[in-house]
């Protein structure tokens, strides 16, 4: 075999075989065809693209400005609307932002409250 084939996209199987025109896993029996598992391989990395408020793709070093007046958890702090927030770093989970605000300090903030500075 010259090419290796993809792992089970269900149970991540590396022992995945070929049988006719799908690709098949013996281990949990699932069946897929090789044009799905490229098409899912793409969507993958599409997904992973952080996206503010209007739909701009945002990346580290961005510059935003907070889109909603934000109440900080455990204080009485609020972000106003219009901060500006330079040097943003884009993380994983629930918050997908991390970044420092004068005033503030070191907060995650989810994108969706952000909007992308155009300079």
């Amino acid at each position: 075999m010259t090419d290796a084939l993809p792992p089970c996209p269900e149970c991540g199987s590396v022992l995945a075989y070929e049988m006719d025109a799908l690709l098949c896993c013996p281990e949990c029996g699932h069946e897929w065809s090789p044009a799905a598992a490229a098409a899912s391989a793409s969507a993958d990395t599409d997904a992973a693209q952080v996206r503010d408020s209007v739909g701009n793709v945002l990346a580290d070093g961005d510059t935003v400005t907070v889109i909603k007046d934000l109440k900080l958890k455990g204080s009485s702090t609020v972000v106003k609307v219009g901060t500006k927030v330079r040097g943003i770093r884009l993380v994983d989970g629930d918050h997908d932002i991390d970044c420092r605000i004068p005033g503030v300090g070191q907060i995650g903030l989810k994108s969706q409250f952000v909007k992308k500075v155009v300079e």
